[in-house]
């Protein structure tokens, strides 16, 4: 655990800049920390393991769904459009 404690803020360091990445990690580092911590005494490795698996992939999918979003904007006129978020 101690272990794990110390590569969270390596990992966090090394994330990427898109959303998706950013997510992937995030989750990575959440599924591990709450893997291990639900994990019993002696298989706190694998929960930790199994966590952060689980983790990327959610984190991965949130991270997808929120890239490439539309915001709407409204000209000088009062038209409405929708254009990528800035």
């Amino acid at each position: 655990m101690k272990r794990l404690a110390l590569a969270l803020p390596l990992l966090l360091a090394v994330a990427a800049c898109t959303t998706t990445e950013t997510s992937t990690v995030g989750g990575a580092a959440a599924g591990a920390l709450v893997g291990s911590a639900v994990s019993s005494h002696g298989d706190r490795t694998k929960g930790a393991i199994i966590g952060a698996g689980i983790g990327a992939v959610a984190g991965n999918l949130i991270g997808k769904s929120q890239d490439g979003q539309n915001c709407r904007y409204r000209d000088s006129y009062g038209r409405e459009y929708t254009a990528a978020c800035q």
